[in-house]
């Protein structure tokens, strides 16, 4: 008889115990869920505008739900848009940001494990201090480095040149490929490469047998910062090229600048659009990976 009253009183008390929970964890998603909500309005937006009319847009105000629905304003950004002086859409300047991003992050990618992988298996006198000169790259801002720059690319004849970016985005992205792969071979045993050397492979069969073999994770880290990294950077190709030679990205702050007395939304955000679908893409499909890289070593 007096157990009863103290069960049941220990059941009310986990019930209630269960609703305070149960309301602390509605609190928070709700809470989260408007942040989030908050943070894609922005995307919202422009997806939206990118799928509406012009006159539309004009008429019902940038922020309203679609009253119709056209690819016109994708066409156009792609193809006949005139964007800085050339009425030719984006097409020309997303081919360039190809141009210019795949063989820098792949050129970048691979000096970066050569660097990491003597930095920290092939010791000399002086590596520490040539790797915290490397460094500091990941720490200095683009702006500095514009002068030199010009006054190179004005040697090598790279000036408004897709070229000229490569080299900038391969040079400039040493810093980090080197960091990560350097503080990811940290990890790999000593005792493996001495024996490697011991059996009498040299320089390159290791990297090529052993240290490639392992590198995956902290290769598809680099691969997806470079390249996410070099297709949205918009400063250097701002400052060093023009017209038909830029990138999409100075491409769009071309077509957000221009004098044009009435603005084509429904064009920017299609182009907008655009430019960010290989980033996403590349996410997408790694970005899995991505984190898993990290996890194992690759920021530390």
């Amino acid at each position: 008889m007096n157990a009863s009253p103290a069960a049941a009183l220990v059941d009310a008390e986990a019930r209630l115990a269960g609703r305070r929970r149960l309301a602390s964890r509605a609190v928070i998603y709700l809470f989260l869920a408007v942040f989030a909500l908050l943070y894609l309005l922005p995307l919202l937006v422009v997806v939206a505008n990118s799928f509406r009319p012009l006159p539309e847009i004009t008429q019902y105000g940038l922020i309203s739900l679609p009253q119709s629905f056209s690819l016109s304003a994708w066409a156009d950004a792609w193809s006949t848009h005139c964007v800085a002086g050339t009425c030719a859409g984006v097409r020309g300047n997303f081919y360039n940001s190809l141009l210019m991003t795949i063989p820098a992050t792949i050129i970048s990618t691979v000096l970066g494990a050569l660097n990491g992988y003597i930095l920290s298996k092939w010791r000399f006198r002086g590596a520490q201090a040539l790797f915290a000169c490397m460094t500091l790259g990941v720490f200095m801002p683009g702006q500095i480095a514009l002068l030199p720059w010009a006054y190179i690319l004005g040697k090598l004849g790279l000036t408004n040149s897709v070229y000229g970016l490569v080299l900038i985005h391969v040079v400039q992205g040493l810093a980090f490929t080197t960091l990560f792969c350097r503080n990811y071979y940290v990890n790999i045993p000593d005792d493996l490469i001495k024996a490697a050397r011991i059996d009498g492979a040299g320089f390159w069969r290791i990297f090529r047998r052993i240290v490639l073999p392992l590198s995956p994770p902290i290769l598809i880290v680099t691969v997806i910062w470079q390249f996410t990294g070099i297709w949205n950077e918009y400063l250097f190709g701002t400052v060093f090229t023009s017209g038909r030679e830029q990138p999409i990205t100075a491409a769009l702050v071309a077509l957000a600048t221009s004098g044009q007395t009435a603005r084509h939304f429904d064009v920017a955000s299609s182009a907008v659009l655009i430019a960010a679908l290989p980033p996403l893409l590349i996410y997408f499909l790694g970005g899995k990976y991505f984190v898993r890289g990290l996890t194992q070593g690759a920021v530390k």
